[in-house]
């Protein structure tokens, strides 16, 4: 494989290169911009979130584009949970709004495995709505990448 096609870090991952993985990937799904996300993920990327499943890149990437259309306002933290070989698990949640004002926060786990290219072959994610009210919210900062002084999910309690 030329160097052009890897997705570092690599596995198998270290403690280090496995949350360095995590952070790019919440990095990645806080732009919003699913076209560039869905390039984390190989063309055969086997998925399941929620009820939906994805077989494809394009599945994963049309997901993206769906959900960042009904989750307004969109914030996410990603921690590390667990690692091995080619594999992560990792806790998150995230805030949103919908379109009528109503802010929720989703709390998930994800499971992933990457190729030794670094692309993403699976997911699979687990996740529960809370709804909150807009003075229950914890992740204050512009739309985009979470500040690295900004606390954590530990942190912050969650």
């Amino acid at each position: 494989m030329s160097d052009a096609h890897l997705r570092p870090p690599l596995p198998p991952f270290t403690r280090e290169t496995a949350m360095e993985k995590v952070r790019l990937a919440e990095d990645g799904w806080n732009t919003r911009d699913a076209a560039k996300v869905a390039l984390a993920y190989s063309t055969d990327t086997q998925w399941r979130n929620r009820t939906e499943f994805a077989h494809i890149r394009e599945e994963a990437e049309a997901f993206l584009a769906r959900k960042w259309k009904k989750e307004l306002e969109y914030r996410l933290i990603k921690e590390l949970w667990a690692f091995d070989g080619n594999r992560i698990a990792v806790r998150y949640a995230y805030e949103w709004r919908d379109d009528s004002g109503n802010w929720f926060r989703s709390y998930g786990n994800e499971n992933w495995e990457f190729e030794g290219d670094g692309l993403m072959k699976r997911r699979f994610a687990c996740i529960n709505d809370m709804p909150i009210k807009e003075s229950e919210r914890k992740f204050f900062w512009p739309l985009g990448r979470r500040p690295d002084d900004h606390p954590g999910l530990t942190a912050l309690g969650l």
